[in-house]
């Protein structure tokens, strides 16, 4: 049996930094507040919470004080920060820089927008950290759509200026923009910027061609991970003989009944070491 792991799976950059910071703080101080989730990928938390990692949400954060608390890849908004000023709180900033970027522009366009009587709009996931944060840096004034049936919000009269959370869909993204350029009453009056992070973006063109070189596809990722379902997809469009599971514990030995290679791949939230740990599971199950 040949097992490869996809060497281009796993966190991206943004993820990756959190984490190296998240372990750095943990070694100087043993514990460390994260503002939700810092990945997701509850096998990482886990490992990350036995070394003092302790996870909490945005209504007990703001009853904190006088400690370090870590910002996560995704960024939050502008009253995250004032609150850690008041109350002496420590933040190891870990927003990842493609998305700090992102809230300057987002800033900076709603400036404009405000002269012209526009409309700043996110395309990105309700509730998602990413876009809370993006939505924060204009008071919450951003007009948030998830889907072209959602696009009712828009008032197509006024001026539009369109901005992507990073980690959507390329091709819904184009959808979405093409729909709004035909029912703006004025074209020119339509700002479309495409801001999804091509690291997350080619993953999709990648893992697609990756399925289909092995018998049999394993993909390793947290069910929380949207990221990991939309890839999962595009790996069983490829491969129909691919299987979905959090971690070794989930494999079958049945699934290789007959096949002489296995593809391992995962989400940008999937550690490593995490479908390593897969990729020896599946040696001791052929073994037996």
């Amino acid at each position: 049996m040949i097992i490869e792991i996809d060497r281009k799976s796993g966190f991206c950059f943004g993820v990756t930094n959190a984490i190296g910071q998240a372990e750095e703080e943990l070694t100087k101080q043993g514990q460390l507040y994260c503002l939700g989730d810092i990945v997701h990928n509850d096998a990482e938390i886990d490992r990350l919470r036995d070394s003092g990692l302790v996870t909490i949400s945005r209504e007990q954060f703001f009853t904190l004080q006088n400690c370090r608390v870590l910002i996560r890849a995704h960024g939050e908004p502008p009253e995250t920060y004032q609150h850690a000023r008041k109350n002496n709180i420590t933040l190891i900033d870990a927003t990842c820089p493609v998305v700090i970027k992102l809230q300057q522009r987002v800033k900076t366009a709603y400036r404009q927008l405000r002269q012209e009587k526009g409309q700043l709009v996110i395309f990105g996931k309700m509730g998602h950290a990413e876009t809370e944060g993006l939505n924060g840096q204009v008071g919450n004034r951003a007009i948030i759509v998830q889907n072209k049936e959602e696009l009712d919000k828009i008032d197509f009269e006024r001026p539009v200026e369109l901005f992507s959370q990073t980690t959507m869909s390329v091709a819904a993204l184009q959808e979405v923009a093409g729909i709004i350029s035909i029912k703006a009453s004025d074209p020119e009056k339509v700002k479309i910027h495409d801001t999804i992070c091509r690291q997350v973006a080619n993953r999709g063109p990648h893992l697609r061609v990756f399925a289909g070189r092995f018998d049999v596809v394993i993909f390793v990722s947290g069910k929380k991970s949207s990221n990991g379902a939309a890839l999962f997809q595009i790996c069983r469009e490829a491969n129909p003989n691919s299987h979905f599971v959090e971690g070794p514990a989930g494999l079958e030995a049945k699934w290789f009944d007959g096949a002489t290679s296995t593809g391992i791949c995962g989400a940008t939230s999937t550690p490593m070491w995490l479908m390593e740990a897969t990729a020896r599971e599946i040696e001791r199950l052929i073994r037996e």
